[in-house]
């Protein structure tokens, strides 16, 4: 069993590496690949502080290291673009969130990274998750927290289908590390909305496609056709086999459609 002097030679060891990671992440830029390093050094120490007593003096530093350098570890996932290794990272960091509250002094990156997690799930349509994890959050928080109202305020635009706010809001962002995903959810919408098309029309002028999916030129949209497989002929993309030509009375009728799902949905709110 490890002695007491162990223990406290490889918290110091680990305050030391803290503190090496800790000056690098704050050079615009930052070193990733240093950080990346520091972050597994880190890791294997903590590992191994994890048996510390509770009355060992250095417990709660323990936990502080731990809690900052998965918040780290969390930011440095993103520049990275490694979406696998953020949602590692946040999974580690709830319970010190979570469970330690109140024994632990809160950390500034709390809500600014379960926020971001919140906008994760809503860019991979995870709603159910989404909706699981605002079920931990105090109610203030979901009206008030501005990294907290965010992503609920878009999951609110989503279901009234207003996704020219949900765009709006990709330029005001409550920090610079949320347009990663800010750029996966307006995909993720996109695609839902195209696939939506393809089950209900045959095909779609080049026009209302652009309306529709909101892009910006023909240029683009010829782009995303390829990733569809769609097929164009004298003004149309065509979803399907069937290539006869629309007249223009039969075009999809998207501006009526969507006036009237949004004037549904704002008198079923007034009812409830």
């Amino acid at each position: 069993m490890e002695s007491e002097e162990g223990k406290r030679n490889n918290l110091k060891a680990a305050k030391t590496t803290f503190q090496k990671l800790k000056t690098e992440w704050a050079k615009r830029p930052p070193n990733l690949d240093l950080c990346g390093q520091l972050l597994a050094d880190l890791k294997i120490l903590l590992l191994e502080l994890q048996f510390l007593p509770t009355q060992f003096d250095g417990a709660d530093e323990e936990l502080l290291i731990a809690r900052s350098c998965l918040e780290i570890g969390a930011q440095w996932s993103i520049l990275r673009k490694d979406i696998a290794s953020f949602e590692r990272y946040i999974k580690q960091l709830k319970p010190y969130y979570l469970d330690y509250k109140g024994k632990l002094p809160e950390s500034s990156q709390m809500y600014p990274l379960l926020g971001l997690n919140l906008l994760f799930l809503l860019s991979q349509n995870r709603v159910a998750e989404f909706h699981i994890e605002l079920e931990l959050l105090p109610i203030d928080k979901l009206l008030n927290n501005v990294y907290i109202k965010h992503p609920v305020s878009l999951e609110q635009y989503i279901m009234e289908g207003s996704y020219n706010k949900v765009h709006a809001a990709a330029h005001i962002v409550p920090d610079p590390t949320y347009s990663i995903f800010m750029e996966s959810l307006i995909e993720t919408i996109r695609n839902e909305l195209a696939r939506c098309l393809e089950k209900a029309y045959p095909k779609i002028s080049v026009k209302g496609a652009m309306l529709v999916l909101n892009l910006p030129n023909e240029t683009v949209l010829a782009q995303y056709s390829k990733t569809r497989n769609w097929t164009y002929s004298n003004g149309y993309y065509i979803f399907g086999s069937d290539i006869n030509e629309m007249s223009v009375d039969e075009e999809m009728p998207y501006v009526n459609v969507a006036k009237k799902m949004l004037q549904y949905a704002r008198e079923m709110e007034m009812i409830i």
